[in-house]
């Protein structure tokens, strides 16, 4: 009976020896070691970010010329006159606020302005000079004249000025100062448009932004390519000097764009690449014709053969030139107006364009084929640039009644379109890095079991912190900064959304995991439940027995 009883205390210490080491050191371990890593986010600032107010300054410098204000005007031009435009952009998670005039009244300057000697501003503003009407800088009919550069020149006429208090003349001036702004930096429409995908456009704007739906949208780097059709190569020998057109007429506009984006250009010949759709041929005038419904089933056969770099994730902007062959020739595109387009040329939003070049007056009586063409590059990349200038979301707006708007130059770009562009993809980005942050953000909330490793933490934290600084320099109107911070933004969104580890397939659900271990615990833990329970009934028998039974 000792040995029993001895034998039976010991089975009881190990069962709870047991037990003791499963529940303190087994439990925790299990659960440490199937636990999901999850990494720290910045989760009260990515929920400031769903309520984000941008606020956009631009510097606007009036320059008073001799003549335009009388000296007692001048004593009494203020230093600076801050002006507020609010604008509201419903939607679900931005509300952009809009403050594009700080004007700042310098002292008169000498008559003699000239566009060439005139001072370079910085990115994002823009300096209006006011000469009097008797000034021979602007032709007749002319009152406001916008330059290549970052400046205007604002006329007026001696009326405004006589017998009128400087608050007046200010006043007087605003609306059109107002207009300046509106051609030369961003706008209601810019921002909206800007912002088209990701906030609901009232039925009003849909038309005004119908044009900025054609672009590419925001991106790191853009990838041109430049590609010759030749349908019948024993008819044509075609010569087209690429290399040398892109340097002259391309590559100026691209250097200029740098700061927006990263360029790549090549360029191919593609034989026997036929447009897919059969032309119409018209007897009155003994030529053939692409309707402007046709246009839409040319793209597909030919972007076939255009081929792809798989190894880039940018977009692809397509310039197809096409040389009809000898039995449909010439071949003219008409518009939905059954009227020939001038350019002989027609573009796909954010695709890319193509330009039919007749090559008909080569053929003569007698011609041998195949004929040698030399192609007047300057003619196809003039259609190109105008058409790459579209697809990049450079606007160019109708200017008001008494504007002359000079020429953008041999870059192909005037400096305040290039920080028009600037402003509109600064905020693209901005709306577009702060949607993928807080989809994130939703996304890990609901999803429990997804590891956040140390890597995806800091480019969400990156992103935020980019954020805030592209948002603090829209709003000091510092417009390279602001555009540098928000391309920084939406490549470390990007990398921490598309990161291979966020895959939900590659992690168990939880009950996926009770089925997997129950299996195996179960028959582990049945015998010490069971010897637990033994022991426990076997206390309280004791401690009924030990109790004093009452008479």
């Amino acid at each position: 009976m000792a040995t029993t009883e001895v034998e039976r205390r010991r089975g009881q210490l190990a069962a709870l020896s047991i037990a003791a080491v499963v529940i303190i050191v087994g439990v925790p371990l299990w659960w440490r070691t199937t636990e999901t890593y999850r990494a720290w986010l910045p989760v009260s600032q990515i929920k400031e970010l769903a309520k984000l107010q941008l606020h956009l300054s631009a510097d606007v410098e009036v320059v008073f010329a001799r003549g335009t204000v009388t000296p007692e005007q001048q004593k009494k031009v203020p230093l600076t006159q801050t002006q507020n435009m609010e604008h509201r952009v419903d939607g679900d998670s931005f509300n952009a606020i809009l403050t594009p005039m700080r004007l700042s009244n310098s002292a008169s300057v000498e008559a003699d302005l000239s566009l060439h000697t005139l001072s370079e501003s910085p990115s994002g503003s823009l300096v209006v000079y006011v000469i009097p009407e008797s000034s021979s800088l602007l032709p007749q009919n002319v009152d406001v004249y916008i330059g290549q550069r970052r400046t205007a020149l604002l006329r007026i006429g001696s009326q405004m000025r006589v017998g009128k208090t400087l608050e007046q003349l200010l006043a007087h001036m605003e609306p059109r100062i107002k207009q300046v702004l509106h051609v030369m930096s961003f706008s209601h429409t810019d921002i909206t448009a800007a912002l088209s995908n990701r906030v609901r456009i009232s039925p009003g704007n849909k038309e005004s932004i119908a044009d900025s739906m054609r672009a590419f949208k925001s991106s790191p780097g853009y990838e041109i390519t430049f590609s010759l059709l030749n349908p019948d190569p024993k008819s044509h020998r075609l010569h087209w000097d690429i290399e040398g057109a892109v340097e002259t007429y391309i590559q100026p506009l691209l250097t200029k764009l740098s700061p927006v984006a990263n360029f790549s250009i090549d360029s191919q010949t593609l034989y026997y690449a036929m447009l897919g759709v059969n032309p119409r041929f018209d007897s009155s005038r003994s030529t053939y014709t692409l309707n402007a419904d046709s246009l839409a089933h040319v793209i597909n056969p030919v972007e076939a053969r255009l081929g792809s770099n798989a190894a880039s994730s940018n977009p692809v902007l397509n310039f197809l030139l096409y040389i009809p062959d000898a039995h449909h020739s010439p071949l003219y595109i008409h518009d939905h107006k059954k009227q020939q387009v001038p350019t002989n040329a027609f573009h796909s939003p954010r695709w890319g364009g193509i330009m039919v070049y007749n090559v008909n007056e080569f053929y003569e009586v007698d011609t041998v084929f195949p004929v040698d063409i030399n192609i007047d590059m300057a003619k196809v990349m003039g259609v190109f640039l105008a058409q790459l200038r579209l697809l990049l979301g450079v606007q160019s707006s109708t200017p008001p009644p008494g504007f002359l708007v000079a020429p953008c130059g041999n870059a192909g770009l005037a400096d305040w379109e290039l920080d028009r562009l600037m402003w509109s993809r600064s905020v693209e980005n901005i709306a577009t890095a702060t949607t993928t942050i807080t989809s994130l953000a939703q996304l890990l909330d609901q999803i429990g079991n997804i590891v956040i490793n140390d890597n995806i933490a800091q480019q969400v934290s990156s992103a935020v912190t980019s954020l805030q600084l592209a948002v603090s320099e829209l709003e000091a109107g510092n417009l390279g900064f602001a555009l540098q911070y928000s391309k920084e933004a939406i490549l470390s969104s990007e990398r921490a959304f598309f990161d291979p580890s966020l895959l939900h397939l590659l992690y168990f659900p939880d009950d996926q995991k009770f089925a997997i271990y129950i299996p195996l615990f179960l028959p582990m833990c049945v015998p010490i439940l069971l010897s637990l329970l033994k022991i426990v009934s076997e206390a309280r028998q004791k401690h009924r027995e030990k109790k004093p039974k009452k008479d």
